[in-house]
């Protein structure tokens, strides 16, 4: 299985972006699907999730009311909309995908599955 995260770049403090994680499995509808962020000199730390059916879904109180993260089962995959962003929204992003589809869980180990990760740079 591999995850294809991309989307990011450069912006300015209040612009928005996308960012997509392409996901190459047929079993693409068994995964939950989680965005994590690690900024420099900082841990990895789970920001946005989506289970599987996309009937939940989890924020860290940083991007809370600013993200929104989605997944289309027809292309394999999931969105992180990212508004009004800031700059300590700066990181490298990645994706990652749990068997266990039906749970968001918050610990990189939970996950099974990552992509490579992709820049975020907000300017101010």
């Amino acid at each position: 299985v591999q995850l294809q995260a991309s989307g990011g770049g450069l912006v300015q403090a209040g612009d928005s972006l996308r960012l997509s994680c392409v996901v190459s499995d047929r079993a693409f509808s068994r995964y939950a699907v989680a965005w994590f962020r690690q900024a420099p000199g900082k841990e990895r730390r789970i920001i946005a999730g989506i289970t599987n059916s996309g009937g939940r879904t989890y924020y860290a109180d940083s991007v809370k009311g600013r993200f929104t993260i989605s997944r289309d089962s027809v292309k394999n995959t999931v969105y992180l909309q990212m508004n009004s962003l800031k700059p300590e929204d700066t990181a490298v992003y990645y994706c990652a995908a749990d068997r266990q589809g039906a749970a968001i869980r918050a610990f990189e180990w939970a996950y099974d599955y990552w992509g490579r990760g992709t820049l975020v740079t907000v300017s101010s």
